[in-house]
């Protein structure tokens, strides 16, 4: 789990790794590597136990069951992440349009519309 400061910046990094991951890919030849990523955004419990920063809540739990429904290399975020502007801005100039789809999410309630981002 990694936290950011705006959920451009999630999106942004996320990216990154993709990318990393698949020159990595190629040098590791007949290795497959896995990078499965989830992305929510909201407000979180951060507390500091055993000398490091832990995060509980229900934003936690989201993230955790949208990164789930990821695959390999795929990147997964809810609409409250690609709705925000600068991540529309930064999908924009990437070119990449999200693809909705619903789901349910273990533990919540109701179905959620998630995006892949392809």
């Amino acid at each position: 789990m990694a936290t950011f400061p705006t959920a451009d910046r999630a999106v942004a990094a996320a990216l990154h790794m993709r990318e990393a991951m698949r020159s990595l890919t190629e040098e590791h030849k007949g290795e497959e590597l896995l990078l499965k990523i989830g992305i929510h955004e909201g407000p979180c419990l951060a507390v500091i136990q055993n000398g490091r920063q832990d995060y509980f809540g229900q934003t936690v739990n989201i993230g955790a069951r949208v990164q789930e429904l990821a695959v390999s290399r795929s990147i997964i975020a809810t609409g409250r992440v690609v709705e925000n502007m600068q991540t529309s801005t930064l999908l924009d100039a990437n070119n990449l349009k999200p693809v909705a789809k619903g789901a349910a999410l273990r533990g919540i309630a109701e179905e959620m519309m998630v995006y892949e981002i392809p």
